[in-house]
Protein backbone atom coordinates (compact mmCIF):
# COMPACT_ATOMS: atom_id res chain seq x y z
CA UNK A 1 0.00 0.00 0.00
CA UNK A 2 1.25 3.45 -0.87
CA UNK A 3 0.51 6.81 0.66
CA UNK A 4 0.61 8.52 -2.74
CA UNK A 5 -2.35 10.75 -3.57
CA UNK A 6 -5.16 9.17 -5.61
CA UNK A 7 -6.99 11.04 -8.36
CA UNK A 8 -10.49 11.86 -7.13
CA UNK A 9 -11.78 14.73 -9.23
CA UNK A 10 -10.90 17.26 -11.90
CA UNK A 11 -12.30 20.79 -11.62
CA UNK A 12 -12.63 23.04 -14.65
CA UNK A 13 -13.63 26.72 -14.55
CA UNK A 14 -16.31 27.70 -17.09
CA UNK A 15 -18.15 30.87 -18.08
CA UNK A 16 -21.62 29.48 -18.77
CA UNK A 17 -22.91 26.39 -16.98
CA UNK A 18 -25.85 26.02 -19.38
CA UNK A 19 -23.40 25.77 -22.27
CA UNK A 20 -21.31 23.29 -20.29
CA UNK A 21 -24.38 21.15 -19.62
CA UNK A 22 -25.18 21.08 -23.35
CA UNK A 23 -21.59 19.97 -24.06
CA UNK A 24 -21.78 17.25 -21.37
CA UNK A 25 -25.05 15.93 -22.80
CA UNK A 26 -23.47 15.65 -26.26
CA UNK A 27 -20.74 13.56 -24.63
CA UNK A 28 -23.52 11.27 -23.38
CA UNK A 29 -23.53 12.28 -19.72
CA UNK A 30 -27.01 12.47 -18.19
CA UNK A 31 -26.75 15.76 -16.28
CA UNK A 32 -29.26 18.26 -14.94
CA UNK A 33 -28.65 21.88 -14.01
CA UNK A 34 -28.01 21.99 -10.26
CA UNK A 35 -29.58 25.45 -9.86
CA UNK A 36 -26.29 27.21 -9.11
CA UNK A 37 -22.83 27.56 -10.68
CA UNK A 38 -21.36 24.14 -9.82
CA UNK A 39 -21.90 20.86 -11.70
CA UNK A 40 -20.55 17.46 -10.66
CA UNK A 41 -20.37 14.71 -13.28
CA UNK A 42 -19.90 11.10 -12.22
CA UNK A 43 -17.96 9.65 -15.14
CA UNK A 44 -18.47 6.07 -13.96
CA UNK A 45 -14.73 5.63 -13.50
CA UNK A 46 -14.42 6.69 -9.90
CA UNK A 47 -13.19 10.13 -10.98
CA UNK A 48 -15.57 13.06 -10.87
CA UNK A 49 -15.32 16.01 -13.26
CA UNK A 50 -16.60 19.20 -11.70
CA UNK A 51 -17.37 22.41 -13.53
CA UNK A 52 -17.51 25.72 -11.68
CA UNK A 53 -18.56 29.09 -12.99
CA UNK A 54 -16.11 31.86 -12.06
CA UNK A 55 -18.29 33.04 -9.16
CA UNK A 56 -18.61 29.52 -7.78
CA UNK A 57 -14.91 28.69 -7.90
CA UNK A 58 -14.14 31.92 -6.03
CA UNK A 59 -15.91 30.44 -3.00
CA UNK A 60 -13.28 27.70 -2.61
CA UNK A 61 -10.21 28.95 -4.50
CA UNK A 62 -9.30 32.57 -3.84
CA UNK A 63 -6.25 32.16 -6.09
CA UNK A 64 -8.25 31.12 -9.17
CA UNK A 65 -7.14 32.81 -12.37
CA UNK A 66 -10.66 32.45 -13.76
CA UNK A 67 -11.39 31.03 -17.17
CA UNK A 68 -8.53 30.31 -19.52
CA UNK A 69 -7.65 27.36 -21.65
CA UNK A 70 -4.45 25.69 -20.69
CA UNK A 71 -2.50 22.62 -21.50
CA UNK A 72 -4.65 20.14 -19.59
CA UNK A 73 -6.47 17.47 -21.59
CA UNK A 74 -9.23 15.50 -19.85
CA UNK A 75 -9.19 12.20 -21.73
CA UNK A 76 -12.38 10.17 -21.97
CA UNK A 77 -12.49 6.50 -22.90
CA UNK A 78 -14.99 5.49 -25.55
CA UNK A 79 -15.91 1.92 -26.48
CA UNK A 80 -14.59 1.75 -30.06
CA UNK A 81 -12.50 3.37 -32.75
CA UNK A 82 -15.65 4.28 -34.66
CA UNK A 83 -17.07 5.93 -31.54
CA UNK A 84 -14.20 8.45 -31.54
CA UNK A 85 -15.16 9.55 -35.05
CA UNK A 86 -18.89 9.53 -34.31
CA UNK A 87 -18.61 11.61 -31.14
CA UNK A 88 -16.21 14.04 -32.78
CA UNK A 89 -18.67 14.51 -35.66
CA UNK A 90 -21.61 15.09 -33.29
CA UNK A 91 -19.67 17.65 -31.27
CA UNK A 92 -18.23 19.54 -34.26
CA UNK A 93 -21.67 19.63 -35.91
CA UNK A 94 -22.90 21.27 -32.69
CA UNK A 95 -20.22 23.95 -33.16
CA UNK A 96 -17.45 22.77 -30.84
CA UNK A 97 -13.85 23.05 -32.05
CA UNK A 98 -11.79 19.98 -32.85
CA UNK A 99 -8.13 21.05 -32.69
CA UNK A 100 -6.99 17.44 -33.14
CA UNK A 101 -9.18 15.55 -35.61
CA UNK A 102 -9.51 11.78 -35.13
CA UNK A 103 -6.43 9.82 -36.11
CA UNK A 104 -4.80 6.45 -35.44
CA UNK A 105 -2.37 7.35 -32.66
CA UNK A 106 1.02 5.74 -32.30
CA UNK A 107 0.07 4.09 -28.97
CA UNK A 108 -2.63 2.04 -30.75
CA UNK A 109 -5.80 4.02 -30.02
CA UNK A 110 -8.01 6.12 -32.22
CA UNK A 111 -7.80 9.61 -30.67
CA UNK A 112 -9.21 13.12 -31.09
CA UNK A 113 -9.39 16.30 -29.04
CA UNK A 114 -12.51 18.44 -28.83
CA UNK A 115 -12.81 21.70 -26.88
CA UNK A 116 -15.72 23.17 -25.00
CA UNK A 117 -16.64 26.85 -25.42
CA UNK A 118 -14.14 27.86 -22.70
CA UNK A 119 -11.24 26.10 -24.43
CA UNK A 120 -11.08 23.13 -22.05
CA UNK A 121 -9.70 20.18 -24.01
CA UNK A 122 -11.32 16.75 -23.95
CA UNK A 123 -9.57 13.79 -25.54
CA UNK A 124 -11.71 11.00 -27.00
CA UNK A 125 -9.75 7.74 -26.92
CA UNK A 126 -10.65 4.24 -28.06
CA UNK A 127 -9.28 1.10 -26.43
CA UNK A 128 -5.66 0.35 -27.35
CA UNK A 129 -5.15 -2.12 -30.18
CA UNK A 130 -1.60 -3.46 -29.77
CA UNK A 131 -1.50 -4.40 -33.48
CA UNK A 132 -1.91 -0.72 -34.40
CA UNK A 133 0.98 0.63 -32.30
CA UNK A 134 3.85 2.28 -34.15
CA UNK A 135 6.79 4.52 -33.46
CA UNK A 136 5.72 8.15 -34.04
CA UNK A 137 7.55 9.37 -37.16
CA UNK A 138 5.96 12.85 -37.15
CA UNK A 139 3.43 15.05 -35.36
CA UNK A 140 -0.25 14.05 -35.63
CA UNK A 141 -2.14 15.21 -38.73
CA UNK A 142 -3.88 18.60 -38.67
CA UNK A 143 -6.81 17.40 -40.79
Amino acid sequence: MTDAPVLQQINLVVTDLDETIAFCRLLGWDVEHPGFGHLEVDTGSGVTIEFDEVESVAMWNRGSAGVGSGTTVVTLSVRSRDEVDRMCAVLTEAGYACPQPPFDAFWGSRFAIITDRDGNQFGLMSPVDADRRYRPPQPPPAD
